[in-house]
């Protein structure tokens, strides 16, 4: 069965910095484009960040450029968020999205991010 878990979510101040973790088994990883999506309470799911299977093309959201760089190790399944630079407003639920094909889609179960003094 083809799974995610996110993790490295928790709380820190405003300017500090945290590295999320998308751990994926049961697919082809190297083949999947990923991504990060993120939602706070009573908003939409907003994409965050996303980057080809080979990982050479990435694109942000206007809101994380220059503070945030999602990239992968395909030798370890494993996708990363770095963030830094942390603003409250960045306080969500982040979720791990992969994307195959024409029409297979996968989702992690979410990690916590909260930034507050």
């Amino acid at each position: 069965q083809a799974q995610l878990v996110e993790s490295g979510g928790g709380l820190v101040q405003p300017g500090g910095s945290l590295r999320l973790s998308c751990a994926a088994s049961g697919f082809t990883f190297s083949s999947y484009a990923m991504s990060w999506y993120r939602q706070a309470p009573g908003k939409e799911r907003e994409l965050v960040a996303a980057l080809t299977s080979a990982g050479g093309s990435t694109n942000y959201a206007d809101s994380v450029k220059g503070r945030f760089t999602i990239s992968r190790d395909n030798a370890k399944n494993t996708l990363y968020l770095q963030m830094n630079s942390l603003k409250p407003e960045d306080t969500a639920v982040y979720f791990c999205n992969a994307r195959g094909g024409w029409s297979k889609v996968y989702w992690g179960q979410g990690t916590q991010v909260t930034v507050s003094s």
